[in-house]
């Protein structure tokens, strides 16, 4: 019986465009229930990359208006 998964986190590595599939490929830790981890690889499209793009920038500027307020 397969493991449950708890989380996937992303590995500190070059994410990888391939031009003739149009898609990255960003390397990450997939983490069980069990304790145990295996390597993998989450797959984007062109448009997911510029979504999360666009959320994490967002992400970035809440984090820095957050502790500009906490000075």
């Amino acid at each position: 019986m397969p493991v449950p998964v708890t989380h996937v986190s992303p590995l500190k590595r070059d994410v990888i465009y391939d031009h003739r599939a149009q898609q990255a490929a960003l390397p990450v830790m997939v983490h069980h229930e069990d304790g145990g981890m295996s390597e993998s690889v989450l797959i984007l499209t062109p448009g997911q990359v510029e979504l999360y793009r666009f959320q994490l920038d967002h992400i970035i500027k809440k984090r820095h208006q957050a502790g500009e307020g906490e000075r």
